[in-house]
């Protein structure tokens, strides 16, 4: 395991120098980045200029949970976008290399691409959530910060699930589904707002199916003070084992594997 962490490590500082040989093209990207998700603060503030008050919670109260969904988000999109681009290397035959190396295929595919431009929508993500924990009166602790880290790192591991899903997915079409995208971006998208104003059905979907509000909506109301438990700052761990089932299906689709012949 301590080799496969050291080359991993080795693939992440090729692909960090990869993309500062292009430092204009990097920072641009960057900003790019940045800028493309601005739009999401904007229609959370303009919502709230006409109703104060949602579900009981605030403008303060959805822009941290907007900060923090959109950390979980941009940070399984530059560890595991190896995964989320998976079509194009089955497609083009590519995934043959891979199984002919004698590492993990796993570790490879997770080392192929990562995606370090996605950082400016880590950044504002920090942004929105700094500015949520500096608006609202929480009376932090011990448990509360382990909450939030919790959340963040259970939501990278569930949203790297679901990457890993659509790359096992991709064994058996050759292609992308689209329809994934409805548990990634759209997953990002209904995360600004806590997962209870869509409904009690929503928010049990996504409590059992896909565990969203394992690392949204119950440690954040922890968090805010409307529940009490001690039980609230490991819920966010519980979405690890959607990763269980999400390698299940690729270690599936790498048994059935076929090469496209490309």
């Amino acid at each position: 395991m301590r080799h496969g962490f050291r080359l991993y490590r080795h693939y992440i500082a090729i692909n960090i120098r990869s993309a500062m040989q292009y430092k204009s093209s990097f920072f641009l990207t960057m900003l790019g980045q940045l800028l493309s998700t601005v739009s999401t603060l904007f229609g959370v503030v303009f919502m709230f200029q006409r109703f104060p008050v949602v579900k009981g919670f605030t403008l303060n109260d959805v822009i941290l949970c907007c900060g923090i969904v959109q950390m979980q988000f941009s940070l399984s999109e530059m560890w595991a976008r190896g995964f989320d681009s998976f079509a194009q290397i089955v497609r083009k035959g590519e995934y043959d290399r891979v199984l002919l190396r004698p590492r993990n295929e796993i570790l490879q595919v997770f080392g192929a691409k990562f995606e370090l431009s996605r950082i400016g929508r880590l950044i504002q993500g920090i942004l929105m959530l700094a500015y949520g924990i500096v608006r609202i009166r929480i009376r932090w602790d011990f448990m509360k910060i382990l909450t939030l880290f919790n959340m963040i790192f259970g939501g990278t591991a569930l949203f790297t699930g679901l990457c890993i899903v659509r790359a096992g997915l991709c064994f058996f079409t050759l292609e992308g589904l689209e329809f994934m995208n409805i548990f990634t971006d759209g997953a990002r998208e209904h995360g600004k707002y806590p997962l209870n104003i869509y409904g009690e059905k929503f928010l049990l979907f996504c409590t059992v199916a896909i565990p969203y509000a394992l690392v949204q909506y119950y440690p954040l109301i922890y968090i805010l003070g409307q529940r009490d438990g001690c039980g609230y700052p490991f819920l966010p761990l519980l979405s690890l084992w959607f990763l269980i089932p999400s390698l299940a299906l690729f270690r599936f689709g790498v048994r059935h594997y076929q090469s496209s012949g490309s």
